[in-house]
């Protein structure tokens, strides 16, 4: 019952062939098998938090795995000795309410980063990408920015996002580093936020590549995964779920 549906497990391989160079699928087991595990129809939103966590420590691994270091001198019990440490300031950039289940594991990785705050929802009717809360500062002191967007299925509000920072973040003497880190999704979301921002590295745990033969993405992409900000906020209208937790995580 945790393997890929019958028919779907090929869309869900990495392709890295066929991909752009700023898309980079993780081919992690673990991540696969805990992305299963929250599309389980019992997984309430205290054990989906729990796997929603731990998928994103594995993608934070991966997305800052290029970040620049520098010397520094570090007091041991034998005295003082050299190391290292981070040289630049990072930002997370959660877009809400998904992106909130994805924080604290990239904070808690990364514990000096800025946290800042982008609510963003894509209208009914135009379906286009609608700001209503922007808690980024005045003044740009942080050089790494990642934005957090669990699943996304078009990319708009993800390419939203992103311009949102750019323009936020870029003079002409300085450019913000943006790194977008999302759970799962469809191969158009992944098409078109690297179209729109090919200088925007995209780490993604899982690709849903099915698509109708028009070319849009079958919906819902990765079945059962649903909603991930309603799932966590209870607000989905589901109460089947087992909130004390799930064997085989």
């Amino acid at each position: 019952p945790d393997s890929l549906p019958a028919g779907r497990s090929a869309a869900y391989m990495p392709s890295p062939s066929s991909d752009p160079p700023n898309v980079l699928q993780s081919s992690h087991p673990l991540i696969l098998h805990k992305i299963t595990q929250m599309r389980k129809a019992k997984a309430g939103p205290k054990y989906l938090n729990q796997l929603l966590r731990e998928v994103s420590t594995f993608l934070c691994y991966e997305a800052t795995a290029d970040l620049e270091m520098e010397p520094c001198a570090v007091t041991s019990r034998l005295g003082e000795e050299k190391g290292q440490r981070l040289a630049n300031r990072v930002a997370i950039v959660p877009v809400m309410r998904g992106g909130l289940g994805m924080l604290e594991a990239m904070t808690e990785m990364v514990c000096n980063a800025r946290v800042y705050h982008l609510g963003i929802y894509r209208d009914k009717k135009s379906l286009m990408p609608v700001e209503y809360y922007n808690k980024l500062p005045k003044r740009v002191t942080v050089q790494t920015a990642f934005v957090l967007d669990p699943c996304p299925l078009s990319g708009a509000t993800a390419i939203a996002a992103i311009d949102i920072l750019k323009a936020w973040g870029s003079t002409a003497d300085f450019k913000l580093r943006i790194k977008f880190v999302c759970i799962g999704a469809s191969q158009q979301a992944v098409d078109n936020i690297s179209s729109a921002h090919p200088d925007v590295p995209i780490h993604v745990g899982l690709i849903d590549r099915l698509h109708d033969p028009d070319g849009a993405p079958l919906a819902p992409i990765l079945p059962g995964l649903g909603d991930i900000g309603d799932r966590l906020f209870g607000t989905d209208g589901n109460d089947d779920f087992d909130e004390d937790g799930l064997d085989g995580a």
